[in-house]
């Protein structure tokens, strides 16, 4: 791919930044999209030239947020956050300071680009380290004589690597050792240009008993033939508490593509949550690697699907230390013509021993012409664990539609109504109140009743 050589010679950054990237790059050529073979993208296909690819051009920062999208102001000012970053594209076009308190703690928010250049140590220390340019070989420890899972297809790699490579900027946060961040930190990252791509990588490092909440949004007008590749680092260290949310409402015509991955050590916590809402095509993939003894993930989604978007959810549950616990809800609204895809694994390795895991996912159907794919699925290498999955598919509960329609509520209130109260459970653990209101307002113009 002649035209990414091109544009990591346009690139700056340190020798070991700029061989990571041509690594990256390497790895990406020798490998092929992912197809319907690879068991992981059974249901899904990427069509993508990448010949024909060009960077989100680049943008000026602003001083003001009405010079932002509509759509982003209107998130600013009800949002509560207490410092953010805004990027378009490549580039950081706004940005409010972190608190002097924080700054004086040691707490670094910065985009990525800066990081770099700011805090290289610490950069170069985790950079790559939860998700790397190649697809990590989650293969559990199984007992001996025993066959484990078979490693991932190389191809699964194939946007991690080009990520990795071409990432131009994105959010890095760094919480020391027994730092409380009591507010929300956030990145807005909006697309501007149809027929370009972006890639960004979110790295977030919560030290030994650190607590944060960071929040990631995407959001753009409609953009066809535009994609949004990305890749998003958590790293939990000994104790640390981090929550993490993921909002995603490209345009109609955005092809979304992201790994998130976290790492999470011995007595730590990761809250994780992904709303997918826009883009026309979405695959997420969300991992979470229990490496420390009595280390905790809770993994929440939601998503919801009309006219003729596709959502590919994929998850992994990896227990590698005993006394983990880890707990998996998902659920999502299938309408129109819509696809939905759900693939999870919780996997438990040799010696994890009083492994706790559960994996949900529930799928309502608004619409006879949509289709839903759920692939739950358990290994386990360990004779004394809990764990469970299911799922399940339905279609809206006719009755009590008729139920509220008989009381003059009209349908698209109605459905609303229902869909809200079928994703309650998911919402009601989300301790942030200005993100549940505006998931709920989304939900609201998705069935026309905004």
């Amino acid at each position: 791919m002649t035209q990414f050589t091109d544009q990591l010679t346009q690139y700056g950054g340190p020798d070991w930044l700029t061989a990571k990237r041509r690594e990256s790059l390497d790895l990406f050529n020798t490998l092929e999209v992912p197809s319907e073979s690879v068991e992981a993208w059974k249901y899904t296909r990427v069509d993508v030239d990448f010949s024909e690819l060009r960077p989100h051009p680049k943008r000026e920062r602003v001083t003001d947020i009405s010079a932002l999208p509509e759509s982003v102001q209107k998130r600013l000012t009800s949002t509560d956050v207490g410092a953010y970053l805004v990027l378009d594209g490549p580039d950081v076009v706004y940005a409010t300071d972190l608190p002097a308190d924080l700054r004086e703690k040691g707490v670094i928010f910065t985009d990525l680009k800066t990081a770099v250049e700011q805090h290289a140590d610490k950069v170069q220390q985790y950079l790559y380290s939860v998700v790397p340019a190649e697809v990590p070989d989650d293969t559990t420890i199984a007992a001996p004589g025993t066959t484990p899972s078979k490693s991932p297809d190389p191809s699964e790699g194939k946007f991690s690597a080009l990520a990795a490579a071409l990432w131009t900027n994105g959010a890095f946060v760094y919480v020391p050792r027994g730092v409380e961040v009591e507010l929300p930190l956030g990145s807005f990252r909006v697309m501007s240009e149809a027929g370009t791509y972006t890639a960004t990588r979110t790295l977030v490092v919560a030290e030994e008993n650190a607590q944060v909440t960071f929040i990631d949004e995407q959001d753009s007008e409609e953009l066809p033939d535009t994609y949004a590749i990305g890749a998003v680092e958590l790293v939990v260290k000994q104790g640390a508490r981090l929550r993490y949310v993921s909002i995603q409402n490209w345009g109609k015509g955005v092809t979304h593509i992201q790994r998130q991955r976290g790492d999470v050590a011995r007595d730590a916590v990761l809250n994780s949550l992904v709303v997918t809402m826009g883009g026309t095509l979405s695959r997420t993939e969300m991992q979470s690697y229990l490496r420390g003894q009595g280390s905790d993930s809770e993994m929440l989604a939601l998503y919801f699907a009309n006219e003729d978007q596709h959502f590919d959810h994929y998850t992994l549950q990896h227990h590698a230390a005993p006394h983990a616990h880890s707990d998996l809800l998902y659920k999502g609204v299938n309408a129109d013509q819509s696809v939905g895809v759900f693939s999870g694994m919780i996997k438990v390795d040799l010696g994890a021993q009083k492994t706790d895991a559960y994996q949900k996912h529930r799928t309502l159907m608004l619409s006879s012409e949509a289709q839903n794919y759920s692939v739950p699925q358990l290994e386990i290498n360990a004779n004394d664990v809990r764990c469970s999955h299911g799922s399940t598919t339905g279609p809206v509960n006719q009755e009590a539609l008729f139920f509220l329609r008989s009381r003059g509520i009209h349908k698209e209130l109605a459905e609303k109504m229902l869909v809200t109260a079928f994703l309650e459970d998911v919402l009601s653990r989300v301790p942030l109140q200005s993100v549940v209101k505006y998931i709920e307002g989304i939900i609201a113009q998705k069935v026309g009743a905004a």
